[in-house]
């Protein structure tokens, strides 16, 4: 008899900023409140989710429907996900971080992490990772502290909003994610970079390789940058470790 097997479920989610479209993402559905909290701070939306006055998520299916308090005016177009170009553009890599550094600026003296912290984060992330054991089709992002434990795990067949969502739940519970680092299941790219940037995230690690531009950015934003992170070894392209 043929076997069955369990796939990853992928669905589109239209955000909606007070009636205006802004983005349809391709995601795993759950979460989904973490998913348009992440993705607000995370793409300069806000950076005070106190101007958020609710997100409903029941009125459409998969439509997030956002609507801010009346007083907090937002600049649409910076919304657009076309607004960073693709990695593998080298010239419009550059342009992007020039417009990413002209609205958040390098760290200035960011948290160093202990190396024992690090190295003990990928069996965790791995041992937290249900739904990719039962499909084995998701990326998963997790949220340290600096003794290494883990604060939040999310998975999505997106990395980019598996991102997301990890940020998205630590804005809702308060963590001061200066305090953290961020660990991603595969590689590292330019827009994960950007993204933990915006959060105020000091250092990411991925399992896998990182993009060059990637690099690039975490040298000139002052964050730490940790690479095929497989215990005892990691390589270290960008910024220090304790």
């Amino acid at each position: 008899m043929p076997k069955s097997e369990r796939v990853a479920v992928e669905e589109p989610l239209q955000i909606t900023l007070d009636g205006c479209p802004v983005a349809v993402v391709m995601r795993t559905p759950g979460h989904d409140v973490d998913l348009v909290r992440g993705f607000l701070r995370t793409e300069g939306a806000t950076s005070d989710l106190s101007v958020v006055r609710k997100i409903d998520l029941k009125s459409k299916p998969n439509h997030a429907l956002v609507f801010l308090e009346d007083q907090h005016d937002v600049d649409l177009s910076r919304l657009q996900r076309n607004l960073f170009s693709a990695s593998s553009c080298g010239i419009c890599g550059k342009a992007s971080i020039e417009a990413v550094a002209m609205n958040h600026p390098a760290l200035e003296d960011p948290v160093r992490f202990p190396k024992e912290a690090v190295l003990g984060t990928p069996d965790r992330l791995r041992r937290a990772q249900a739904t990719f054991d039962a499909t084995g089709g998701l990326h998963a992002a997790g949220l340290f502290d600096r003794k290494g434990e883990l604060l939040f795990l999310r998975e999505d067949v997106g990395r980019h909003n598996a991102v997301d969502k990890v940020i998205g739940r630590a804005l809702g519970e308060g963590v001061e994610l200066a305090g953290c680092f961020l660990l991603v299941s595969g590689r590292v790219s330019f827009e994960i970079m950007q993204k933990a940037l915006v959060a105020g995230i000091p250092l990411v690690a991925a399992i896998s390789a990182p993009s060059s531009l990637a690099v690039e950015f975490a040298e000139q934003s002052g964050q730490a940058l940790v690479a095929f992170l497989r215990p005892p070894k990691f390589n270290l392209y960008a910024g220090h470790l304790a």
